[in-house]
């Protein structure tokens, strides 16, 4: 069931097909009308086969310490090119808060210092990229069932969206993503602040990275700074849902 039309070898199928696109980053394969349109045109097949074959909440894979990589690729944006992101950076991330709103009773604003002294998981897993790499790394932190839990959602809420404190290419929009309800609650759902037993560095997304670790590179967002609950994401952006979703790629992105 595992090896069943696996998102990751959809898009293997797929960059065969495009004729070998160079793979060296996002950017090439962003800019390709042929590659978004298979990206989208696979996302209802992935997700049906995985919400109806996949019974439960099943883990993706977990490795052991000796497995980690060696280097885990700093992609997309690495250093957010903004007054706001640099301050908060200087002053070693103390004033940062992630903020916790929308359809909530109780919104939150927590430090980091919050965050750390909340229970935790640790998961070591591998990271997807729709470029066709993988590589694998440890990541801490608080898992965001527990969380929407803490601020009590109100019955119309079906999606989180995380905000970022970057905006990729130097554009006008801020790098966002969403998930349902049900990734949101998945145990490997995690804000992560520790990479392979440290603070996450800069690079990979400082101080907070989600972890959504059945789902492709692209939906496990850098940066974040604001947790929005709400009942649909039409409104927000491009209206699909992500960042790279509005140029194209599917919402789903499961793995």
């Amino acid at each position: 069931m595992k090896d069943f039309l696996t998102r990751r070898k959809l898009l293997t199928a797929g960059a065969i097909t495009l004729g070998g696109l160079a793979l060296s980053g996002c950017d090439p394969l962003s800019r390709s009308p042929d590659f978004r349109a298979f990206l989208k045109n696979g996302e209802g097949l992935t997700k049906a086969a995985q919400r109806t074959l996949m019974f439960g909440q099943p883990l993706a894979r977990e490795f052991s310490e000796r497995d980690i990589s060696r280097v885990f690729k700093a992609n997309g944006t690495k250093d957010p090119n903004t007054a706001a992101y640099k301050a908060l950076a200087a002053d070693n991330f103390n004033t940062w808060r992630l903020r916790i709103d929308g359809l909530v009773e109780r919104p939150q604003s927590l430090s980091l210092a919050n965050l750390r002294a909340l229970p935790s998981r640790t998961q070591i897993t591998r990271h997807d990229c729709v470029e066709g790499w993988s590589a694998i790394g440890k990541w801490q932190g608080a898992q965001l069932g527990p969380l929407l839990q803490t601020v009590g959602l109100k019955p119309n809420a079906r999606f989180a969206v995380m905000h970022c404190a970057d905006n990729y290419g130097g554009g006008a929009d801020m790098y966002y993503e969403s998930i349902d309800l049900d990734d949101a609650y998945h145990p490997q759902t995690i804000a992560a602040y520790d990479m392979n037993g440290a603070p996450v560095p800069v690079s990979n997304g400082a101080p907070l990275r989600m972890r959504i670790e059945r789902k492709l590179g692209y939906k496990q967002p850098k940066y974040v700074h604001t947790i929005e609950v709400v009942d649909s994401y039409a409104t927000l952006f491009g209206g699909k849902g992500g960042f790279w979703e509005d140029d194209g790629y599917d919402w789903y992105g499961g793995i």
